[in-house]
């Protein structure tokens, strides 16, 4: 259960958007919070009044119970150590698609790699509760922990299907049959595992088995369902779930269709 979320707060439109989601899922689950804007280290004070004045603005259109923390520092770092001091369980960020945004490049990247809790990084102008979930599923502790969290995160309304890639390569057509066979059953019991760990009410929860390449996969059905929500777990244990998730999440939080939830 989401008890306490924090969201960094740039001062751009696309943090306000975040800040709506962010609203919204304190909301559903009854949690706590905090909202975190970095300022430059050799920040003046005519700057700290501007963006104390703007915050103060945001947070009285979309958060007024909200709590307020400004820190000066690098933002990927101060960000980080934010979320190890206030023992939050949900960082949500802003799409960021210009190169003088605060969390360019290479800073996103840091802080889905190092962060401790699930990251949520928000594109939609929607604030209605998660209906859609597309989670990537594969053999690795890190895509299954990347389920149950998104499984607890949409509301009983919603739906979450897990979606495994399969790419047999060579072989012929017996053998790939033979080999899908031997995937899918797999998967099924991969599920039926994870079942038992997630809370009894939830998202309706299904999952199938796809050939092809990954990212293609993953891009048609997110357009074909109009999904508003995709799981991703940052990198697992196995060299495959490196190749794969691990590459999937930095791809979808530089080109994100959609909200992405991503968890180490």
């Amino acid at each position: 259960m989401t008890s306490h979320i924090l969201i960094a707060h740039d001062l751009r439109d696309t943090a306000d958007i975040a800040l709506c989601r962010a609203v919204q899922l304190a909301r559903q689950f009854g949690a706590r919070l905090s909202v975190l804007h970095v300022l430059k280290p050799n920040a003046s004070q005519q700057e700290q009044e501007q963006a104390q004045r703007a915050l103060d603005k945001s947070l009285t259109l979309y958060a007024p119970k909200s709590e307020l923390l400004i820190r000066s520092g690098k933002p990927s770092d101060v960000v980080l150590q934010q979320v190890i001091e206030t023992g939050c369980d949900l960082l949500v960020l802003g799409s960021h698609n210009q190169r003088h945004d605060l969390f360019p490049g290479t800073s996103l990247d840091r802080i889905a790699r190092n962060c401790r809790v699930p990251l949520l990084l928000v594109t939609r102008n929607d604030f209605r509760p998660y209906q859609r979930g597309l989670a990537a599923i594969d053999f690795s502790l890190c895509a299954c922990s990347a389920l149950g969290h998104g499984y607890r995160l949409l509301p009983e309304t919603a739906t979450l299907h897990a979606v495994h890639v399969f790419d047999p390569g060579k072989g012929t057509p017996k053998q790939v049959e033979a080999q899908l066979a031997t995937q899918q059953a797999l998967i099924d019991q991969l599920l039926e595992d994870e079942k038992q760990y997630l809370p009894e009410k939830g998202p309706t929860l299904s999952h199938s088995i796809v050939q092809g390449g990954i990212l293609r996969s993953l891009q048609d059905h997110l357009k074909e369902h109009s999904n508003d929500l995709l799981i991703l777990g940052s990198h697992g244990r196995s060299a495959l779930s490196q190749a794969l998730l691990g590459s999937l999440a930095q791809h979808f939080l530089h080109k994100a269709p959609c909200d992405v939830l991503v968890v180490r």
